[in-house]
């Protein structure tokens, strides 16, 4: 295959990482697997507009994108548009996309299963037609982010302490507000905390990401008023794989999630892909079931048992 690399040199550990040695390595791993690798190494500021030109190549069989959350979700909004296959390098914080295909999270091993990877359809969901592979959320994470956005920190590590001192701000003034929801003709009107709309609904662990990208429905979850007590019960809950124990929060799926906001009076955010954006009144969430082309880890057959002891 003819493949283009964009990397994100500002996205996470890229920050501390020799490019040069980097790309020198990956275009040698991709060239014994058989196939022609060029890598671009750009800046954070640079990065969607390098992606989308690499999307609209017609020359490529594929594009790597290496980054962060964000720049994976762009990458792959701009890989859905075109129909071009996408290999994820993990290279943020949370890498929670590549943790749902199974790619190994150390950036060199990424390499490796890449380069010796299949071709596998995926979904992919979009919020008012913005493309998004993790999830949609509103109102606890959103106002954790915004915290975390106001704090100075310049590493991995520190946007991890960022995110800790974030949640306990949240924990002592957690949000509340009205929201119609219809999933799949299903109607609801309730006040709650925390709404969450997820691409596959999520697996066990306290990262909160589904556990495959192929089940082709969106996760719905909904918080009910939470008090700080009720806000911390969530977060233990969460941290030990318990979420659908919760007795505050209700799950459900879909294929068509629609959101109204009744009473938004003012500038009220959401986050898509852990970017936070202004949010609509009217939010029009859709599931794209096996519209993603992207690369991952080849399944390595295991031989039998009978075969392992002749």
């Amino acid at each position: 295959m003819r493949i283009q690399a964009i990397f994100n040199k500002d996205g996470g550990t890229f920050r501390t990482t020799d490019m040069e040695d980097y790309v020198r390595h990956a275009e040698s791993v991709f060239a014994a697997a058989g196939h022609h690798l060029d890598c671009d190494v750009v800046e954070g500021a640079d990065i969607e507009m390098a992606l989308r030109r690499c999307a609209d190549r017609t020359d490529l069989d594929a594009m790597l994108a290496g980054g962060g959350d964000g720049t994976i979700s762009a990458a792959a909004g701009f890989a859905w548009e075109s129909g071009i296959s996408l290999g994820v390098v993990p290279a943020g914080t949370m890498n929670l996309f590549a943790r749902s295909l199974r790619i190994p999270l150390d950036i060199w091993q990424a390499l490796d299963a890449l380069a010796d990877g299949t071709v596998a359809d995926a979904d992919i969901g979009s919020a008012n037609g913005r493309a998004f592979v993790h999830q949609f959320s509103a109102g606890l994470h959103a106002r954790m982010v915004r915290l975390r956005n106001g704090m100075t920190y310049r590493s991995r590590a520190g946007k991890i302490v960022a995110n800790i001192r974030a949640a306990g701000g949240v924990m002592l003034d957690p949000p509340e507000f009205e929201v119609e929801f219809d999933v799949d003709g299903v109607r609801e009107h309730r006040r709650v905390s925390a709404i969450n709309v997820s691409n596959n609904r999520f697996g066990n662990d306290a990262l909160l990401y589904a556990d495959s990208v192929t089940g082709g429905h969106l996760g719905f979850y909904v918080a009910q008023p939470l008090s700080t007590s009720g806000v911390a019960r969530l977060a233990y809950d969460i941290l030990r794989g318990k979420l659908r124990e919760n007795a505050d929060v209700t799950e459900m799926v879909g294929s068509a999630v629609d959101l109204h906001f009744p009473k938004m009076d003012r500038a009220v955010n959401c986050v898509i892909d852990g970017e936070l954006l202004p949010m609509n009144r009217d939010v029009s969430l859709r599931l794209h079931a096996g519209e993603l082309k992207v690369i991952v880890p080849r399944v390595k057959a295991q031989s039998s048992p009978q075969a392992a002891a002749a």
